[in-house]
């Protein structure tokens, strides 16, 4: 199978510059992007959620119980792992660094952001909990967060994810939450995305909307991106406790964003460390053949927020495709947007079959299993290294969101292996 990997360089047609400590602003807008495009009926909803969570933020205790979580339940702080023998791969005299999420309670970054807002959601008195997943694990975190503090779990699910995410389903109804099985548009997180909403606006006042990514109406891109900073803040730290400087590269890859600005927004003020988010290039970027939004997409409005997003002449959502579950997604978090068009992030995109190499190359010659999600960042930084396109001696961190057995029926089938 031919592999592609896209490339774009800084960006110059903004005369804005990346100001990480100032955005969003007020009306929940990253420059041009994000913003409230809602119905009326949800107004109130996110009114109310924007001034709990910022009475979280300034309250000890809360602080104090999101903390001690993060630590006993969680398992942080997640190592940063150097990879010899995969950096070697990559290309002579440089080093890569794994952000193990991978290790996080329930293998994967999003038991962070379940966790914070599980926590904001009981402070306000909402014990009833809906969410949306892709790849399951936003899911399964919700679901073991709900778990844990005794709240009622409802997830929605694309048709054509449950059936490649079986275990992930299996998980999310063992810890006591309830799947509905979205059978409408692509029946993937597009259409989870849609049913979650329609939920909310019929149970605004009893529900809490658990968004997964930093994707949605303000305030959900701020609080997603929030919670998930820890996983930036904990790299900057270790990378300069184990090498003494900052990184070169940042990567990690991107569906609706939230690793990827988790990871990012920590670094964001650092101007001479490159962030490079790598999104699903799918069979190739031809339209619904791929969901490489800030590759091929332009501006629209999705979910509640403007941002880049698949669309066609006329306007209409482009169905989507990538062997991860997890970035088959038409848009992207509106932070993201505004990091390509201020050129302080490179977005590129790579395929299913650099993907699947990433995977194998990183298992058969570290001992880690990756998820299908940083495998493509995993193939793009092989592919990138081949090309001589990573100066030598860099120094990278990859955020390796998640770990991979959710993936192995699907891995098993593209390799065309039976078990």
């Amino acid at each position: 199978m031919q592999t592609q990997h896209t490339q774009h360089t800084t960006q110059t047609h903004s005369t804005e510059t990346y100001q990480h400590n100032l955005y969003p602003d007020e009306r929940g807008r990253f420059g041009s992007f994000g913003g409230k495009f809602v119905p009326e009926s949800l107004m109130a909803a996110l009114t109310e959620l924007e001034a709990a969570y910022l009475d979280a933020c300034n309250d000890p205790g809360f602080q104090l119980e999101l903390q001690t979580q993060l630590a006993s339940f969680v398992g942080r702080p997640t190592s940063l792992h150097f990879v010899p023998r995969f950096s070697r791969m990559v290309a002579p005299g440089i080093k890569v660094y794994l952000k193990r999420e991978d290790l996080a309670h329930t293998g994967a970054h999003k038991i962070n952001n379940a966790l914070g807002q599980g926590l904001l959601a009981k402070r306000m008195g909402k014990k009833r909990i809906i969410a949306e997943t892709g790849a399951g694990q936003h899911g399964v975190a919700t679901a073991t967060v709900c778990a844990m503090l005794g709240l009622e779990c409802i997830v929605y699910m694309g048709e054509l994810d449950i059936q490649r995410q079986s275990l992930n389903v299996f998980r999310m109804k063992l810890l006591g939450a309830e799947v509905r099985s979205v059978e409408s548009g692509s029946r993937t997180l597009k259409d989870a995305i849609n049913e979650a909403i329609r939920d909310w606006v019929t149970n605004v006042e009893t529900t809490f909307y658990l968004i997964g990514s930093a994707v949605g109406p303000h305030p959900y891109p701020r609080i997603v991106r929030n919670f998930q900073s820890i996983i930036g803040a904990e790299a900057r730290k270790q990378i300069l406790a184990q090498e003494g400087r900052m990184p070169d590269i940042v990567v990690a890859c991107v569906g609706g964003g939230s690793n990827a600005i988790g990871m990012f927004y920590p670094f964001a003020d650092a101007l001479d460390v490159r962030l490079v988010g790598v999104e699903a290039g799918g069979t190739s970027l031809a339209a619904g053949k791929h969901a490489a939004t800030l590759v091929a997409g332009r501006p629209g409005v999705l979910h509640g927020a403007m941002s880049y997003l698949l669309q066609d002449d006329d306007g209409q959502v482009l169905e989507t495709h990538s062997i991860s579950a997890g970035l088959d997604y038409p848009s992207v978090g509106p932070e993201h947007s505004y990091m390509k068009e201020t050129g302080r992030a490179t977005y590129v995109s790579a395929n299913d079959a650099t993907a699947l190499r990433g995977l194998q190359v990183l298992s058969q010659c570290e001992g880690i299993i990756p998820a299908l999600e940083p495998a493509h960042a995993l193939g793009y930084l092989l592919e990138a290294g081949e090309q001589g396109a990573i100066p030598a001696g860099s120094l990278i961190i990859l955020n390796l969101s998640g770990r991979g057995d959710k993936d192995m029926l699907t891995v098993a089938q593209a390799l065309n292996v039976t078990l």
